[in-house]
């Protein structure tokens, strides 16, 4: 299925690639079902992957996708190590910046520009790898370790100068929300379908809107702009925010469970890696935010 990230579109395992049975060609014992612009239209019968006449079989009596027969087939192992090792680099690029970048009153400009740039390098790769129809692993790594440099560099200037723990408070409200999401998905409490999914996109579009604005506004007219990282409606939209992650981590979820039982490449692997990493950053940076925004309430 198709999903998108908060803050990049990507194209993970969408109707463009033909991976998760979105191509709209005839398959061979089944009728075509036309699913262009509909990420969520039920499926074809007919499975993309299906390497044996039992797996086209299976889909027509409702049974799950059997596993493919031949070798080279994305499975969760295969996502399970490749989000591990992304987050291992950001995480450790992360640690060096904030022990090698210190936040003093002699050294927070140059440290604050060397992680601004390291932020900017790191959208940069995210777009080329979002508009790229193959998962490259090494573009994947190094924006990975460029947005590790960002992280320790902010998440340092928090702890030490706004709110002492900031950076582990908000570590742990992401795990949190990442085992939340899963065992909600897991347990069917959410259901991932087209009114889901447009309800999501329509809220993330309008959410990064408004911060754009707020943006636009701080740096035209000085201050915080309209307010929305501020105060109460800073609170408010630091909120909404987790929870748009939340919404982003199930469909992470779903592209990922469509992309196995369909037997999407085992290279689209780091495709939804990469999903995971975006979102659970946008999460990290949201509680980070919030938790700045409560402290310096206080």
């Amino acid at each position: 299925m198709r999903s998108r990230n908060p803050v990049f579109s990507r194209r993970g395992f969408s109707r463009d690639n033909g991976y998760a049975g979105f191509n709209t060609a005839p398959q061979a014992g089944g009728p075509a079902v036309a699913t262009q612009g509909n990420p969520y239209a039920q499926q074809p019968t007919g499975n993309p992957y299906a390497q044996n006449p039992y797996a086209q079989q299976d889909l027509q009596y409702g049974a799950p996708p059997q596993a493919p027969a031949t070798t080279g087939r994305m499975t969760i192992d295969d996502v399970v190590l490749r989000t591990a090792s992304t987050l291992g680099v950001l995480i450790l690029t992360a640690a060096l910046s904030w022990a090698l970048l210190p936040v003093d009153d002699a050294n927070i400009s140059r440290s604050y520009g060397i992680g601004i740039g390291a932020a900017l390098i790191g959208m940069v790769l995210a777009f080329v790898q979002s508009f790229k129809r193959k998962a490259s692993p090494a573009l994947i790594l190094t924006y990975a370790a460029f947005e590790g440099v960002f992280l320790g560099v902010v998440s340092n200037i928090v702890d030490s100068r706004i709110a002492d723990g900031a950076a582990m408070q908000a570590v742990i409200g992401t795990m949190a929300v990442f085992a939340g999401v899963l065992i909600a998905y897991k347990a069917g409490w959410i259901r991932v379908n087209r009114r889901f999914y447009g309800f999501v996109m329509a809220a993330a579009l309008g959410f990064i809107l408004l911060m754009m604005v707020n943006l636009l506004f701080a740096v035209f007219g000085g201050g915080d702009g309209l307010g929305f990282r501020s105060g109460a409606l800073g609170v408010i939209f630091g909120i909404v925010g987790i929870i748009l992650g939340a919404c982003f981590l199930a469909l992470d979820f779903k592209q990922v469970e469509d992309g196995v039982a369909y037997g999407a490449p085992r290279e689209e692997a780091w495709l939804a890696a990469f999903g995971l990493t975006l979102t659970l950053v946008w999460i990290y940076l949201e509680f980070l935010r919030l938790i700045s925004i409560l402290n310096s309430n206080d």
